[in-house]
């Protein structure tokens, strides 16, 4: 009984002892930095959204310059130092003034292959395929050992890059699908890189096909200055047709929404990205998928012929293969070849195919709507 009552006299802690101070600093401080790394976990995930990245558009457009300016006068755009001991940035690499440089830049199915084979039959021309293509072509566990059927007498794309893995250093796969349009400012210094050790490592002259670049022209004319660009462009008809691989997949009276299952060439993909540019790009705004397509072939177009030194019909280069390319090397200043043999290698594809898919109404119709639409869109557009 004592011993009960001794114990029920003892004081009943109501609460724990009260931690140091510097132990509930502590515990507070690793539960604040859990919460801070789930809360920016959080929120670059909502940031990687559409609608984020459509907000962020709009609130920062007509905001920011899209970068800062320096009003100076020295053509390497920065004064000298004003220390003499100070070290100095060396002079503009040889690399990115050379002349010799061709770059060619087209949709897919628009020839570009063609092309490209003509260009690498050259002796003294080393013809890059599609430098920003996923399978990497310098990388031979990545780039597989298929070849497309409808590219008549090319049985592989990476001979040229073998022995180049030190391009894997420098290439983004991000460069598929995102930041397509680049003015001359956008800084990328890996694709500026990536693009210089493709030329130095050329033996002869470079020449650089690319199917993902129709936007980013201003960029590569403002930071390969001496360089020939290409432009190479195809009916937007045949090409659509070309582009479905099918057509009967995807029918004229098919919906915008089921064409996510056949869009074998990025269409969506580009609209995605270029829609916060061309606003009209968004599939709400496309009751059939030839309208995104057509919206994408004629800004392409327009991009080509303003910035490229050179646009070529690829309806002219089949029907005159040997009138065309000497016209188009004489542009270039590369005289002497052999274009007779050039010729041959010339396959005329069936066109006209799609007279099969539509009516010429139904195209028109759906081609008059989109340039409708961009009539009024660059119309309105602040000078």
């Amino acid at each position: 009984m004592e011993v009960v009552a001794s114990a029920a006299r003892r004081p009943v802690a109501l609460s724990t002892p009260r931690q140091p101070l510097h132990e509930r600093v502590r515990l507070w401080g690793a539960l604040r930095s859990r919460l801070r790394d789930t809360f920016f976990r959080f929120l670059r995930k909502v940031a990687e959204t559409d609608d984020a990245r459509a907000i962020q558009v709009a609130s920062l457009r007509d905001v920011l310059p899209s970068r800062p300016e320096i009003a100076l006068g020295d053509p390497a755009g920065l004064p000298p130092q004003p220390y003499a001991d100070l070290g100095a940035a060396p002079g503009t690499p040889r690399t990115a003034e050379r002349t010799d440089i061709v770059i060619i830049s087209a949709r897919f199915r628009s020839g570009s292959t063609l092309l490209w084979n003509l260009f690498r039959a050259i002796d003294g021309c080393t013809a890059y395929y599609e430098p920003f293509n996923e399978r990497r072509w310098f990388d031979p566990t990545s780039r597989g050992e298929q070849t497309d059927a409808t590219h008549k007498g090319v049985t592989e794309y990476w001979r040229e890059y073998e022995g180049l893995q030190e391009l894997d250093n420098h290439y983004r796969e991000a460069w598929i699908g995102h930041n397509l349009f680049m003015d001359k400012d956008v800084w990328d210094p890996a694709m500026k890189r990536y693009v210089e050790v493709l030329v130095e490592r050329a033996p002869g002259r470079p020449v650089l096909q690319f199917n993902r670049i129709d936007f980013r022209l201003p960029w590569f004319r403002h930071h390969f200055p001496r360089a020939k660009i290409v432009h190479l462009y195809r009916h937007p008809r045949d090409q659509w047709i070309s582009s479905l691989v099918d057509p009967a997949e995807y029918p004229r009276d098919a919906t915008m929404t089921e064409f996510a299952n056949h869009d074998h060439y990025y269409l969506r993909l580009w609209a995605g990205d270029l829609k916060y540019h061309f606003p009209f790009l968004a599939e709400s705004c496309c009751s059939h998928a030839y309208e995104m397509f057509y919206f994408l072939w004629k800004l392409s177009y327009l991009y080509g012929r303003k910035y490229a030194h050179v646009s070529v019909c690829y309806e002219d280069l089949l029907r005159e293969p040997e009138k065309r390319l000497a016209e188009l090397f004489d542009k270039l200043a590369m005289p002497g070849n052999d274009l007779a043999g050039l010729a041959k290698l010339v396959e005329k594809p069936r066109s006209g195919r799609w007279q099969s898919y539509a009516g010429v109404d139904w195209f028109q119709n759906h081609e008059a709507h989109c340039e409708a639409v961009m009539e009024d869109f660059f119309r309105t557009m602040p000078q």
